[in-house]
């Protein structure tokens, strides 16, 4: 870690155009050079710096799954990508009958049915019939009635289903809530029959995916709070919510192994602008923190000829150079310690 902190500190420097400079017999300070090196100053400050590191993700949404039916016949329409399907509503129409999603977590792996052994199944099935508006007399628990019964009937007319007063995986697809099309499998015209997929749904909530490289994954610690930037340059904060503790190996387009990474999903505090998904984004993630500590602009550091940095103090019209060791980088400031040096002393920079 320190190593990468270390090469991205030296590239920042490299940027400033460091100047390169010889300290006086190779000690840890020297007189000042006889041609001013700088003609501006900085003052030393006392700080807290965080090192971060800028990774790609993608702007996504939640929960993504396939969704797969027991319906045999021909496609006859199929909710548009990017569409919305809310309760009571049909994901697709299979012979013109709809296949309707229902909120809930168990999949319909049986068909209910009066007679059929009770079941927390039966208790999601009668909260939707409840929520739709069907069964004034219908109790909700794991039984199946009769008021359960007329209740699917109704619902069944009102879909435009044959009318059996039992629900199989023909008819519906329990989802956990709304869902948005991310994918259509199937297209109007098209033969499907039980288990095929026909779409991939997600929820509505926006999040951020990132495949970090494994090397990085200390960076990513649930909870964290991160900085993102959208397409069109939105920036938005968000935290991170969940990090993988499974390695994916990558590899490049001839089959070599080109190391693996991680998921991490990133929640975001408000809701972009953009609608796109997949949009690639950038996120800055926090790899260290170091508090109170002298800090001076990147540009302040003068590269030294025998090794390592120094900075240009300046005191009374005088200058010297005092070698000094490198810290944290973090918003153009580099941390700095050195013989002598102290708080609200005044360091050469190059004038602007």
């Amino acid at each position: 870690m320190r190593k990468t902190l270390v090469a991205g500190g030296l590239l920042a420097l490299a940027a400033a155009g460091v100047v390169t400079v010889l300290l006086d017999g190779g000690g840890t300070e020297a007189a000042a050079p006889s041609t001013p090196t700088t003609t501006a100053t900085a003052t030393i400050t006392r700080q807290d710096l965080v090192d971060t590191k800028t990774v790609s993700g993608s702007l996504t949404y939640d929960g993504e799954r396939r969704i797969a039916t027991d319906a045999s016949g021909t496609v006859t329409w199929v909710a548009a990508e990017g569409s919305v399907v809310r309760r009571g509503r049909p994901l697709l129409k299979v012979d013109r009958e709809p296949v309707v999603a229902l909120y809930g977590t168990l999949p319909l792996y049986r068909t209910l049915r009066q007679g059929v052994p009770d079941g927390p199944d039966v208790r999601q099935l009668e909260r939707n019939l409840k929520a739709l508006g069907y069964g004034d007399d219908l109790t909700v628990d794991d039984h199946f009635s009769y008021a359960t019964h007329l209740a699917v009937k109704a619902w069944q007319d009102d879909n435009g289903l044959p009318e059996t007063g039992q629900v199989d995986a023909a008819q519906a697809v329990f989802v956990p809530s709304a869902v948005r099309v991310t994918e259509t499998k199937v297209a109007v015209g098209d033969r499907t029959g039980p288990g095929r997929q026909a779409l991939t749904v997600s929820g509505l909530r926006r999040l951020v995916h990132v495949d970090l490289d494994t090397a990085d994954q200390t960076l990513a610690r649930k909870g964290a709070k991160v900085a993102v930037t959208l397409p069109g340059g939105e920036e938005v904060t968000g935290r991170i919510g969940s990090v993988g503790t499974v390695a994916k190996a990558v590899r490049t387009a001839q089959g070599e192994s080109d190391g693996s990474t991680v998921d991490v999903d990133i929640t975001l505090d408000k809701t972009p602008r953009t609608r796109l998904d997949q949009a690639p984004v950038e996120v800055e993630l926090v790899s260290e923190r170091h508090e109170d500590v002298l800090a001076v602009p990147v540009e302040a550091l003068l590269a030294l000829r025998e090794g390592g940095f120094g900075v240009e103090v300046v005191e009374n019209g005088a200058a010297r150079l005092v070698a000094v060791e490198t810290g944290a980088f973090g918003g153009g400031m580099v941390e700095i310690t050195g013989a002598g040096l102290a708080e609200g002393m005044r360091v050469g920079v190059p004038e602007s």
